[in-house]
């Protein structure tokens, strides 16, 4: 079968190798679909993401959308449309034994923070654990199901927001993730307004159902005027505007992830305005509530932009990385 490795900053190739066997409690998924995530970008333009440097040839990709190839159990016939979450999770922890997302010692598809690394679906055929996979609802087409992972990534963070139906939210960034924040809060009854640099993104943020968009590179964000923040651009910049936007008591989210050193916030709204602000980090099971989500809005879609062969790597990787051009993009395999 074809594999997309990532061998070294700027250096993915496409190899051919062996036929994954699925062990017991696995399945077999032919890969249809594989979105490039930002953690991709990371790997491939700089060979590290963060502190997880890529030490041997990295199969990219953890979100997916495909079939089911082989169930040694019988459980799952053979072409059933399925999703995966692709986490799996550590050993239980004191006080977080509800957020197996933080327990110490998990893996993740496409990632280097293992050793050996956690190969991703950058392939025509992927082994995972049966507990992994997700069958999709009848009408939900395998391209869409792509978006369950970076959806769920979003509701899990509007999740720590709270309700909220009739509110006012803000979300700044409007990438791929930042479109998919705006879904799940325009599905779940909020005033959206979408925040980004470029029109490009602001222009998709629309389409998703944002009520209003703002170019920051031309206007201030009112302050004060939002309920909920969800910063989703991971630029230190956009979180002193969150800060300042969200009202008195309200509640910032931070979604976009930012680099593990020092970086200058203006926390002085925070204090005077006693607001609420939480990290939030991939997610628990909120990719059934995404399944469920991207089955009754066939619109979430309209975030797909791009799609390449993974022959194309290169190019695929510099059209995800220009965000005035592309929203998500996908390997289509």
């Amino acid at each position: 079968m074809k594999s997309l490795l990532i061998e070294k900053a700027n250096t993915a190739v496409v190899h051919e190798v062996d036929l994954p066997e699925p062990g017991e409690g696995q399945v077999r998924l032919r890969v249809e679909y594989v979105g490039i995530c930002g953690s991709d970008l990371h790997y491939f333009f700089e060979g590290a993401n963060g502190a997880f440097v890529v030490r041997e040839p990295l199969v990219p990709g953890h979100e997916l959308s495909g079939r089911i190839d082989l169930d040694p159990s019988g459980a799952l016939a053979p072409g059933t449309a399925v999703t995966v979450h692709p986490a799996r999770f550590g050993t239980p922890r004191e006080g977080i034994e509800n957020a197996p997302h933080l327990w110490p010692g998990g893996s993740y598809l496409g990632s280097a923070s293992t050793w050996p690394h956690t190969q991703g679906a950058a392939s025509e055929y992927l082994v995972v654990d049966a507990d992994m996979v997700r069958p999709l609802p009848d009408g939900l087409p395998v391209r869409r199901a792509v978006l369950a992972e970076p959806l769920a990534v979003a509701l899990h963070a509007l999740g720590k927001a709270g309700a909220v139906d009739g509110l006012d939210v803000l979300v700044t960034g409007s990438g791929p993730i930042g479109l998919m924040a705006v879904a799940a809060s325009v599905a779940a009854g909020a005033r959206v307004t979408a925040t980004d640099v470029l029109p490009g993104p602001l222009e998709r943020a629309a389409a998703l159902g944002a009520h209003a968009t703002i170019d920051v590179s031309q206007k201030d964000v009112d302050a004060g005027a939002y309920a909920v923040v969800l910063e989703c651009s991971g630029v230190p910049v956009s979180i002193s505007t969150a800060l300042r936007a969200v009202r008195s008591g309200g509640t910032v989210v931070q979604v976009g992830m930012l680099p593990d050193d020092p970086r200058s916030v203006n926390l002085a709204p925070f204090i005077s305005k006693e607001v609420r602000y939480f990290g939030a980090f991939r997610f628990r099971d909120e990719i059934d509530q995404a399944v469920a989500l991207l089955a009754a809005n066939p619109g979430i879609e309209s975030a797909l932009t791009h799609e390449f062969a993974l022959t194309d790597a290169d190019e695929a990787f510099a059209t995800a990385r220009d965000s005035q051009r592309s929203g998500k993009v996908v390997f289509a395999l």
